[in-house]
């Protein structure tokens, strides 16, 4: 008798435990973070102001990095420790989207742009940055935008970039000298081998933080929205976050954290629908 109380209950507990995991796989994925007591957050280790790691504190700082702390401190409580609720993950280009899709990560805030190939295999959320490519020269240089750029200006850039690509066709008579990262480039400008670097303005305006003789100019003048990466799942959570962003702009929070990264007060229209979404 013993041994027939035993194994009903051994099957008993089987089956709690299996209703119990069929639950969770189907609570939604705001639930599952809850459940889990800690955000996952996929963010990048390797752009400054975005997310930088330092190398001597092990740290991760950056615009990223403090919007995941407070998204972690929105779902979980302001009295929480960081440590405790918040879990990075570093990711990088090629692999933010996979870990989003695969569920290692709930979501990737790490400088990527919305596009509609993009959205064929993820969500992303509504825009929170606005970039583009701009210029980056000395601080009394005459080149002031785009249109200065003629056949007796050299532009620095890097090689395989959209940015080559589009300054070849927004200055065809400029030359256009190629390095083969931006920490190259950077240091050929400040060496005087070319007169104006080009990228995505939020590379520049790290390299301008690190050295202020260097300045953006010209705005901007290609499009690049960034947007946060959810899976196509995650409706529910996407939309928890889209609606955390605008009470940050209520707030004043988000001007706050972008003006401590970025040195000036963020666009009136920084948060706009993500107009690509399926």
């Amino acid at each position: 008798m013993l041994v027939m109380l035993l194994s009903v209950g051994i099957v008993l507990a089987a089956c709690g435990g299996k209703e119990s995991s069929n639950s969770n796989s189907n609570a939604s994925k705001l639930d599952q973070i809850k459940d889990r007591g800690k955000l996952v957050a996929g963010v990048k280790y390797d752009v400054n102001l975005f997310g930088l790691k330092d190398p001597k504190s092990g740290d991760v700082k950056g615009y990223d990095i403090d919007l995941m702390k407070a998204l972690a401190k929105h779902i979980f409580g302001k009295d929480k420790k960081i440590d405790d609720i918040l879990e990075l993950k570093q990711v990088n280009s090629k692999t933010r989207m996979e870990l989003v899709s695969s569920g290692d990560i709930d979501l990737a805030s790490a400088t990527a742009t919305i596009t509609e190939e993009r959205e064929q295999t993820v969500d992303f959320g509504n825009v929170y940055f606005i970039a583009g490519q701009s210029l980056l020269v000395p601080k009394d240089s005459k080149i002031k935008s785009v249109d200065d750029l003629g056949k007796d200006t050299v532009v620095i850039s890097v090689k395989g970039s959209t940015s080559e690509q589009n300054i070849k066709e927004a200055a065809p008579d400029a030359k256009v000298t190629l390095f083969d990262d931006y920490a190259q480039a950077f240091t050929a400008l400040k060496s005087g081998k070319g007169d104006v670097l080009t990228t995505d303005n939020a590379i520049l305006m790290g390299m301008h933080k690190q050295d202020p003789d260097y300045v953006l100019t010209g705005g901007l003048f290609t499009d690049e929205p960034y947007g946060m990466i959810f899976n196509q799942d995650d409706d529910e959570f996407r939309e928890y976050v889209n609606d955390f962003l605008n009470d940050m702009k209520e707030s004043g929070e988000l001007a706050k954290i972008y003006k401590k990264w970025f040195g000036e007060e963020p666009p009136e229209d920084i948060l706009k629908e993500n107009t690509m979404l399926k």
